[in-house]
């Protein structure tokens, strides 16, 4: 396929731009999605390279809590991100209620929405439309971002999909929607896993499920167990949708 950079291909308007992301194309082929989940699988499960490659995860999770937050009337103060793959976000509005609970409840949801969403939109071939919708997600996201590190990460992450999408023959973009949707989906469960293994270590005593047992009397524990549950049943799912 010719890119947009190459110098024999003709240009491409905003016409043939969206009659690309309208249009859709065969999903990956089964050995194709089953061999990117497991190349997914390596990359969660890989600590050196898992320490890398959280920071995608750390952007869902941020811009996840700042779309709930955004939804449910809260006023949005910005994003950081940070070298160690945390991140804050900031959002005002009544400090308790049910707008704080689902703000913090959808970070460690967050990653598992959007990979199931990933893989549904994988599966009905809507890839190219798939990836547009990340890189103007990204964009809209640099525009919250209040740190140097923040906007790297989220600048490094659209550059990556945007090199892919435009440079790319149309048969390696099935093949790279299905590993980003295997990602998300294997991600989200071993982030828990990690904020569980730091509990048990005496560290990150102020996390999601922290501020959850202060805003709803219920164990911090419960809501670990929220996050594994639900995390582990749309991994299930979307798996099933990519396979």
């Amino acid at each position: 396929m010719n890119s947009p950079f190459d110098p024999d291909a003709p240009s491409l308007g905003l016409g043939q731009l969206w009659d690309r992301a309208v249009t859709a194309q065969a999903a990956p082929e089964f050995w194709v999605a089953a061999a990117m989940g497991v190349v997914a699988l390596a990359i969660v499960m890989w600590r050196p390279v898992w320490r890398v490659s959280r920071h995608p995860v750390t952007i869902a999770h941020e811009a996840s809590h700042g779309v709930v937050a955004l939804v449910s009337g809260r006023r949005l103060s910005g994003i950081r991100l940070h070298s160690d793959t945390s991140g804050v976000t900031v959002s005002r509005g009544h400090p308790r209620g049910a707008g704080m609970v689902f703000t913090c409840l959808a970070g460690y949801l967050g990653p598992s929405a959007i990979g199931l969403a990933a893989a549904a939109t994988v599966h009905a071939g809507y890839i190219t439309a798939l990836l547009y919708g990340m890189l103007v997600l990204l964009a809209l996201m640099l525009i919250q971002i209040r740190n140097w590190f923040g906007l790297w990460s989220v600048f490094t992450t659209g550059a990556v999909i945007f090199f892919v999408t435009w440079l790319a023959p149309v048969a390696v973009h099935s093949a790279f929607a299905a590993l980003i949707a295997w990602f998300l989906l294997l991600a989200a469960p071993r982030a828990v896993y990690d904020l569980v293994r730091a509990r048990r270590g005496g560290r990150e005593r102020d996390s999601d499920a922290d501020q959850l047992a202060r805003l709803t009397h219920l164990p911090a524990f419960f809501w670990l167990g929220t996050f594994w549950l639900i995390t582990a049943a749309v991994l299930v799912c979307g798996g099933s949708l990519l396979l």
